[in-house]
């Protein structure tokens, strides 16, 4: 819930606060500046703290030119690997989906840390954007009327800091402050819970194979996804909870070839373990995406589990959005976009999710231990790889449809 407004020394004004310093946050920020609309960033965590998180790294072709046109692109088009096809591995066989030869698109492989660097770098040292880092205990005030504004304490001197605005863009994830904002009575929180996990790993060693590899065994699923020449990002199925101590590097290996190896196949390259870490599988989803003057963006307001890689792809939706129709309502008066905003983000937030679902289901039916799943989920593998209409379908749905901006 917001708190009222405080009295601090040195109140500032502007007319947009957004918080958090991630994709949509930077985003937002950007388009503003470009739009001479002036805006403050807050983010609790430093510089270097942002630019080397781990994160996704696939960015569907759509957003990548959305970007483009926005002149965040650059280091995108000039450095990105391109991803056109991925591999299926399942009952000792293994099956290429060629996506691009379906749709003609294509996915850019660009991990959030880089891009967070690009977009930084252009809001803060290019366009010269006020960005404030380490900031502490963030809160939001009077969002539902027409003067909201934004308190934090200053880490350099210890004083609480006021910013009066019009608006707040709450981009600061799923443990930001912002959220919480949203009155229980005002939001619906929809979530769904796979009832597994994903052991993330992250190796010093080049990647097997030319492309993504998703492994659907019996064991659980597998995942491999080449980040650079040099490191490979892999996933394993685990329960829900576990400990990553309970993997030590033997075991993780062990896992790793008994799922993706199948006959004709170049065996895995091992290498240093530099990150493991268990993501639960779930998904949710705030609606709507709005309260009074507080407009939520990224996964401050939905969360997608990284199985159909869509995460990013959605808060990079939403801050497009979100920017034009910010700038429309302070350049011009125009309404129509924030008024429709939620609506219009959710329309493809539930695409995702929905598709999100589907996929899992067919990753881990077979290893769900109930027959009936894993039966299903093999037969509907078959489909796509077997029926050129289901196989259009799967590739539109997994490359991301195009959008408008």
């Amino acid at each position: 819930m917001t708190t009222p407004t405080p009295t601090p020394t040195s109140p500032e004004r502007a007319p947009v606060v957004i918080v958090g310093a991630g994709p949509a946050g930077l985003t937002v920020g950007n388009i503003l500046r470009a739009a001479a609309v002036d805006c403050v960033v807050l983010e609790t965590e430093s510089r270097e703290f942002i630019e080397r998180r781990p994160r996704a790294g696939f960015l569907e072709e759509w957003a990548v030119r959305a970007l483009e046109r926005r002149g965040l692109a650059g280091r995108i088009a000039e450095q990105a690997p391109t991803h056109t096809e991925f591999e299926f591995r399942f009952g000792g066989e293994r099956q290429r989906f060629p996506y691009t030869e379906i749709t003609g698109h294509h996915h850019f492989v660009y991990p959030q840390p880089l891009l967070v660097t690009d977009l930084v770098r252009e809001y803060a040292d290019v366009r010269g954007g006020d960005i404030r880092f380490g900031v502490r205990d963030v809160q939001l005030h009077d969002v539902d009327s027409e003067r909201p504004s934004v308190s934090y304490t200053d880490p350099a001197t210890g004083e609480r800091r006021l910013i009066h605005c019009e608006f707040v863009a709450g981009c600061d994830g799923a443990r930001g402050v912002t959220r919480s904002a949203l009155p229980a009575e005002h939001a619906t929180v929809a979530r769904h819970d796979h009832g597994v996990g994903w052991l993330a790993l992250l190796a010093e060693a080049p990647p097997s194979s030319d492309c993504v590899i998703l492994g659907v065994h019996p064991r659980g699923f597998a995942g491999h996804m080449a980040r650079s020449p040099e490191v490979t990002r892999y996933y394993l199925e685990v329960p829900a909870g576990d400990d990553p101590a309970n993997w030590p590097d033997e075991r993780v290996w062990s896992e790793l070839h008994a799922r993706l190896t199948v006959p004709g196949t170049r065996p895995l390259t091992e290498g240093p373990l530099v990150e493991k870490r268990v993501l639960d599988m779930h998904n949710y989803v705030v609606e709507p995406m709005t309260y009074g003057r507080l407009y939520l963006a990224g996964d401050a307001a939905h969360l997608v589990a990284p199985i159909a890689a869509k995460g990013m792809n959605l808060a990079l939706h939403d801050s497009l959005l979100l920017a034009d129709a910010l700038i429309a309502y302070l350049g011009k008066g125009d309404d129509s976009g924030l008024r429709g905003y939620s609506e219009a983000c959710l329309r493809r937030v539930w695409h995702y999710q929905e598709f999100s679902q589907w996929l899992a289901e067919l990753l881990h039916g077979p290893s769900s231990g109930d027959a009936f799943r894993a039966g299903a989920a093999t037969a509907r593998l078959r489909r796509v790889l077997g029926s050129p209409a289901a196989a259009s379908t799967f590739a539109e749905l997994f490359i991301g449809k195009d959008t408008d901006h």
